[in-house]
């Protein structure tokens, strides 16, 4: 099979599009053929040598993908060949192959394209563990989104919307400010421009996965309230001193999507809450950007360089 691998940490001059062995089936795995497969930040983490990745050689990044299987294990009886499948959490995506064990399965309504369903599975989900398992806002609440217009962001702000709270943002240029704004958000401010000193101490929660702007996050969030940190889109976040938390008993709310995916009916139920936003029509996306997989690292680029509003995937 293709796959886009690459043997050293570093740029995206590192990812090289070559042939290499099959995956194996084991008895409690599905082969799945990938139609699509989702690009995430995380991936250029693991590319750069700063995030968890798989042990294999050559490397291969990614973790989340739809398509068809192709083969099951012996000892798998609740999915069969033809099934249309996608998966989260599962390493080495980045092929024409993916072993998924059964356990990582997530089932796709029919109503689902296979583009949709690529660009919603593992930001729709982190969106709904956000939301739901760290912020648990309730109604009325204002809340800030920093890069409203990515991945994550267009989904929460949707999500949060339908649960009514009151959602604002924040955007990197007047076409990503457009499009949260169209897609529900209250205000959406530019990223370089001077409004934060008119909304200190406002926010109920501050979604924050830009992560340098974490101690913006703090000023923004009211007393009592909650930063909700979950990624590092704009670098390293800097040290946050909990006095400074104290002070306004301020909550830094941070996890891992991994420790809330526990089993299969734990991803199973997650995605179904997911799905039921889309089928009350409460969450849209914007068309996604597809790469060849072969041309891996312009993606990369892409996605490193903002140039993307939204998701990207990689078609095989």
């Amino acid at each position: 099979m293709k796959a886009l691998t690459f043997t050293e940490f570093g740029a995206a001059s590192v990812l090289q599009y070559i042939t290499v062995a099959d995956p194996i089936v084991t008895a409690e795995t599905v082969l799945v053929k990938t139609t699509y497969i989702g690009l995430n930040y995380a991936d250029i983490y693991r590319r750069q040598g700063t995030y968890h990745l798989a042990d294999h050689t050559p490397y291969i990044d990614g973790y989340e993908g739809i398509g068809v299987i192709v083969e099951v294990g012996s000892a798998v009886t609740d999915y069969a060949i033809g099934d249309r499948v996608m998966f989260v959490d599962v390493p080495l995506a980045n092929a024409e192959l993916v072993a998924v064990p059964v356990a990582n399965v997530i089932r796709v309504p029919d109503l689902l394209s296979d583009q949709f369903a690529a660009s919603i599975g593992l930001q729709g989900l982190t969106a709904d563990f956000l939301a739901h398992d760290l912020a648990q806002n309730q109604p009325g609440d204002r809340v800030l989104i920093h890069g409203i217009s990515g991945g994550v962001g267009q989904i929460l702000s949707q999500m949060l919307t339908a649960d009514g709270c009151q959602v604002y943002g924040v955007a990197s240029t007047p076409a990503k400010q457009r499009l949260a704004l169209d897609a529900g958000a209250e205000k959406v401010f530019l990223r370089h421009d001077d409004w934060a000193k008119d909304y200190h101490d406002y926010f109920a929660t501050v979604f924050d996965g830009v992560g340098k702007t974490l101690p913006l996050s703090l000023q923004l969030t009211a007393t009592r309230g909650r930063i909700v940190f979950y990624g590092m889109a704009g670098g390293n976040p800097p040290k946050v001193d909990p006095l400074a938390l104290m002070q306004g008993s301020k909550s830094l709310m941070t996890g891992d999507l991994w420790d809330f995916l526990i089993d299969a009916p734990s991803r199973q139920k997650r995605a179904a809450r997911l799905f039921g936003y889309v089928q009350r029509q409460q969450i849209t996306l914007n068309v996604p950007t597809i790469f060849p997989l072969a041309e891996g690292a312009q993606a990369h680029e892409a996605l490193e360089q903002g140039k993307v509003a939204g998701k990207i995937l990689l078609q095989p």
